[in-house]
């Protein structure tokens, strides 16, 4: 099943068009999805270096997870608003980039990689909150965060390269597949 025709029918919206054609807005919208990236970002790092005891040893886990939750938390809703906006802005150009799909793969491991912490070794924190090492888990925890969100901000910035895009043909059958372009069969190989 594929969502390249709902992407289309989205690209077609005037919603889409308009912000994707707007002088301001696009890139308003893009710079503010960088920053609030740098602000969750940056307060997840310093979370994750806790989680590895590479970082502020002395300070308890809650402590830090209580003065930069809120700031992580922010940053990200409003990080997902704007890059929900940037995929509507072109869906279907982003739909088919491989570095999109790298993407949104990354994320929702570096989803299911947060809710294991938090359903798991974070319930145990007061056990472990003063540690200066932390448990294992807790530092797999921290350090699959940091691989994930690390994947997550290349493949970002490449998605506005056209390295791969599906209107540059021809190119190799396995990019054409993983990328999802509709390409005749005469073009699409190589």
């Amino acid at each position: 099943m594929s969502l390249l025709p709902f992407c289309q029918w989205l690209a077609d919206t005037r919603g889409s068009i308009a912000l994707h054609e707007s002088l301001f807005m696009y890139p308003l919208v893009e710079s503010a999805h960088v920053l609030t990236l740098c602000l969750f970002l940056g307060m997840a790092i310093m979370f994750d270096l806790r989680l590895l005891g590479l970082t502020l040893t002395r300070v308890p886990i809650t402590e830090i997870k209580q003065r930069l939750g809120p700031w992580m938390v922010a940053g990200f809703v409003v990080m997902v608003i704007t890059g929900a906006l940037l995929f509507y802005a072109i869906p279907v150009r982003s739909y088919q980039s491989l570095w999109f799909r790298l993407k949104v793969i990354a994320l929702i491991l570096a989803g299911l990689n947060a809710f294991v912490f938090h359903a798991g070794i974070d319930r145990r924190v007061a056990e472990w909150d003063l540690a200066s090492t932390p448990p294992r888990a807790a530092r797999r925890a921290g350090a699959a965060s940091l691989m994930l969100w690390a994947i997550i901000v290349v493949a970002g910035r490449m998605i506005a390269y056209n390295w791969f895009d599906c209107d540059k043909q021809p190119q190799p059958h396995v990019v054409n597949v993983f990328a999802g372009c509709v390409v005749p069969p005469q073009e699409g190989r190589r």
